[in-house]
């Protein structure tokens, strides 16, 4: 039996739905614990990509069950939309196969347009939100006055919640018809019921059996409402720790986490970014990392692989295994900076500064590797690598007191190189 976190040790976007992809053929589950369709993960099988948001990408495999557990917030319409999709892709998404938890709260169209609204007047303080109700969701959940999926399954109890909300009070300036979503809603409702069930008694008792479990997270440990670069972060938690919360079991149950870290880093949205390159070498990252978001489409802000925010990761995630991906995007840089520490003004630093002022002022202190000249990304031993690859990976692991289990390089499930077993 083993239970493994996968989780993003930088601003997501870091390759979490590939390495879950490989890992997924061994486990019998893959358990979503966080986020919602803010999120995108894109999986190449062969000659077909696959474009996930909200279910897990052990659906590739016939023999793997997905769970949405209750940490997410569901958009019901993305969802199906999302298994249309697959279908026409040759996956057919069934009840035996795929779980959702009765309680996952649900974005509604009101969560969208508040979202919307609410960027909208922030001006110089935008979050770079994808308006897709993520965050109003979640803060109806805090509040308290949220509509979860059991919720749906009654169309009276739906309707009692959602016109006790008073959503036309809060978005004036928008139409809105109520009893329209409440229809729409409840119908959404008898559509997700054979997928319904109460997935913590269900992951449980698959630990229990034995079974190989997964728990996936959305986004990345910067991002995490808690540890992350608040307030341009998500509205949920990332981190490890978010996970037994997200599914509902207990901590003492996890055997690994399993840290997942760009060979440089990126950063969709707003919010200070010390090592961001904005000049030639940053476009070419870009470029040959094809950065543009799954979700959004949004270019994504490249710069140098950032030590400072990989070993606070490892510290708030308790990572015990790094997959360092993209490592072929650096195919052909004469030299590669690697940040170890922060200038502030009021001295040099190794650790995280918890103050968004003092990071925003943060001056990245580099060390410089050589660069390697030849195309990596058909390499599948350790050993051909070039040397100066090789150097690069060790030098990450050393600085880190991480070590890494798989390297990939390129976005096929074959373009992976297993360092060790995890």
């Amino acid at each position: 039996m083993s239970v493994k976190i996968i989780v993003g040790s930088q601003w997501g976007d870091e390759g979490k739905g590939k390495i879950t992809d490989i890992l997924a053929e061994k486990v019998d589950l893959v358990v979503r614990y966080q986020g919602g369709n803010n999120a995108g993960h894109t999986v190449v099988v062969g000659e077909k990509t696959f474009k996930l948001h909200l279910i897990p990408s052990g659906v590739l495999y016939s023999s793997c069950c997905c769970v949405i557990g209750n940490g997410v917030v569901l958009d019901p319409e993305v969802l199906f939309k999302e298994m249309d999709t697959l279908r026409l892709q040759g996956i057919e998404v069934k009840p035996e196969k795929f779980k959702i938890s009765s309680l996952c709260h649900v974005i509604l169209p009101f969560h969208k347009l508040l979202d919307s609204d609410q960027e909208s007047v922030r001006r110089e303080e935008k979050i770079g939100t994808t308006g897709r109700g993520i965050g109003p969701a979640y803060t109806d959940k805090v509040s308290r006055c949220g509509i979860r999926v059991i919720d749906l399954l009654s169309k009276e109890r739906l309707a009692k919640r959602i016109h006790k909300r008073n959503w036309p009070a809060l978005l004036p300036n928008h139409t809105l018809s109520v009893d329209a979503v409440i229809d729409q809603y409840y119908e959404l409702g008898q559509r997700l019921k054979p997928f319904v069930t109460d997935t913590s008694l269900f992951i449980n008792n698959a630990i229990d059996e034995g079974k190989n479990v997964i728990l996936e997270g959305a986004q990345g440990t910067m991002l995490d409402v808690d540890h992350g670069t608040y307030p341009f972060v998500t509205s949920s938690n990332p981190v490890s720790g978010g996970a037994c919360m997200g599914v509902g079991i207990g901590p003492h149950k996890i055997d690994q986490v399993v840290g997942v870290t760009k060979a440089y880093i990126t950063r969709v949205g707003e919010g200070p970014f010390p090592t961001e390159l904005t000049d030639e070498t940053g476009e070419y990252l870009c470029q040959r990392g094809a950065e543009f978001g799954t979700t959004t489409g949004r270019k994504r802000r490249c710069g140098w692989l950032d030590l400072v925010v990989m070993r606070y990761a490892n510290r708030v995630n308790g990572i015990t295994d790094v997959c360092l991906t993209k490592l072929d995007v650096l195919d052909g840089l004469k030299t590669i900076k690697v940040c170890v520490g922060y200038q502030t003004p009021t001295g040099m630093i190794t650790e995280f500064p918890l103050d968004l002022d003092e990071f925003s002022q943060s001056v990245p202190v580099y060390e410089e590797l050589p660069g390697w000249s030849e195309d990596i990304a058909n390499i599948t031993e350790y050993s051909q690598l070039p040397e100066n690859a090789k150097k690069y990976i060790e030098y990450i692991a050393q600085k880190t007191g991480v070590k890494i289990s798989l390297v990939s390089v390129g976005s096929k499930r074959n373009q992976t190189i297993h360092l060790l077993t995890i």
